[in-house]
């Protein structure tokens, strides 16, 4: 067995890509991989085979490696609720919330289960491709750390640094990492990738031997920008701030509220994907526009808390009108559950507890009540009997009059709820828009009947395979797979 780490010189310097694409380059010279994230921070989850929950980049990593996602791939995921606190999920299953503050003095006890998903994964691979997770050089967190450096020396794992040279600085970044760390940290280091290069890459070989006289790193790679990442699922809110959601002429405009607890928005990914629609996200202080052809309500991690910032925005006001207007309105897991008329939290599972009217669309009523839904699922929609598939991950129990007109049918269970109208309907599922024939059939349906739809999940596959391309052609592999140990 072998492993190697890739941690970050800061967040979102494309580590969980180019770990995704060295999965994939790794499987197609006949390894064995698996992927491994000791500790991720994202809203954007997947649900696994085993019943639990994991980061979606895990999954996707997962995917790139051909197997079935595990949650030993990433044995603690936080899942911010407040700008101070988050849910706790170990090895899969929720732990309850914790503030930052109460996470950073219990990440110690955590180590055992993070070495021991580890270990599982060693046994069934010939090599474990580990992810870090921010800056590996924050060393105001190095005590008790479980996501960089603190799992690289409890596993033995040799490590190399990632830079992103598109937000600049990117030599600093590198020379200071290696400066801030350890000596024993230090000697863990087998290198460093330059990532998201744009221009002439002659222009940087001065760098690297800058790099190396200041450090003693050599440098595996230089990695140009990867523009089909976009068609990859998305990780994190991050990503949001940095994908070009810009319209390109769509005929049909999807308009989503960039609400602040907003989670597994990968949700509309298929759809963005799609040539003929216009997936515009509403920032805070801006409209829903009114040429919209459908407005999604996304999952959330916090249902009562973004219910008001739909209020505080005035996008209540919006979709109402919306509606009137003839349009189409969806609801995803907590979207659904804000369509209905009330949301409760009595036992303050997701906040203080309350009640919080809903946008009053559907004739049902929520309480965060009951065991976590981690669930695999398929069936099909009742609207144009087109199979779809997903996956439930959600907590709260929604009842009433509702739910006897359901918009899907899984097995032989009618779930979620369509109004009289045929044009407000919700659901808990997610992925549902993954599914190629609803989504063409939904897609026809609201605005576009002569339309060709892409194969969304072929679409994936062949990304992945692109950038597997990418980094055989950019990344010293033959290099890293000897650092690994």
């Amino acid at each position: 067995m072998t492993a190697i780490m890739f941690q970050g010189t800061g967040s979102d310097v494309g580590k969980s890509m180019l770990v995704a694409g060295l999965c994939r380059a790794l499987v197609r010279r006949g390894m064995s991989v698996r992927p491994f994230k000791p500790q991720n921070m994202s809203n954007n989850a997947a649900v696994t085979a085993d019943g639990g929950e994991i980061g979606r980049a895990q999954a996707l990593q997962a995917l790139a490696c051909k197997v079935r996602p595990s949650v030993d791939m990433n044995p603690v995921l936080l899942k911010p609720q407040t700008d101070v606190g988050a849910q706790v999920v170990v090895r899969g299953k929720m732990q309850g919330s914790a503030s930052a503050r109460d996470f950073f003095a219990r990440k110690a006890a955590l180590m055992p289960d993070v070495l021991a998903s580890f270990r599982k994964l060693e046994a069934e691979c010939d090599i474990v491709l580990v992810e870090g997770a921010g800056s590996a050089a924050e060393i105001n967190l190095r005590a008790n750390d479980i996501a960089n450096m603190g799992f690289a020396e409890a596993a033995d794992v040799p490590v190399v640094l990632i830079g992103d040279i598109d937000r600049g600085g990117v030599i600093a970044s590198i020379v200071g990492t290696h400066a801030l760390i350890s000596d024993s940290e230090r000697n863990r280091l087998v290198g460093y990738l330059i990532n998201k290069f744009r221009g002439d890459v002659t222009l940087f070989t001065p760098a690297t031997e800058s790099i190396e006289k200041l450090t003693g790193l050599s440098c595996l790679g230089v990695v140009p920008w990867f523009g089909d990442a976009a068609k990859l699922p998305a990780e994190d809110a991050m990503t949001l701030e940095n994908r070009d959601f810009s319209r390109k002429g769509g005929r049909i405009v999807v308009a989503v509220p960039r609400i602040s607890r907003i989670a597994n928005f990968d949700d509309l990914d298929p759809l963005a994907a799609e040539p003929d629609v216009d997936v515009i996200f509403v920032q805070p202080g801006e409209p829903i526009p009114v040429d919209a052809t459908v407005v999604i309500l996304p999952g959330s991690k916090a249902t009562r808390a973004d219910l008001d910032v739909l209020r505080v925005e005035g996008w209540d006001i919006d979709i109402a009108a919306h509606v009137r207007r003839g349009g189409y309105l969806v609801g995803l897991c907590a979207g659904f559950q804000s369509l209905g008329k009330t949301v409760s939290d009595p036992d303050g599972i997701e906040g203080p507890p309350g009640d919080t009217p809903g946008l009053g669309f559907l004739d049902l009523t929520t309480s965060m009540r009951g065991k976590k839904v981690l669930e695999e699922v398929s069936g099909h929609d009742r609207w144009s009997d087109s199979p779809i598939h997903g996956y439930e991950m959600h907590v709260g129990e929604t009842t009433g009059p509702g739910l006897d007109t359901p918009w899907v049918t899984l097995g032989n269970k009618p779930v979620g709820a369509i109004d009289a109208s045929g044009r407000v309907m919700g659901c808990y599922i997610h992925g549902i828009f993954a599914a190629d024939g609803f989504r063409s059939a939904f897609l026809r349906h609201i605005g576009n009947a002569d339309r060709i739809s892409i194969a969304y999940d072929q679409m994936v596959e062949d990304t992945l395979d692109k950038l597997a391309d990418h980094m055989e052609a950019n990344v010293d592999i033959d290099a890293l797979l000897k650092a690994a140990r």
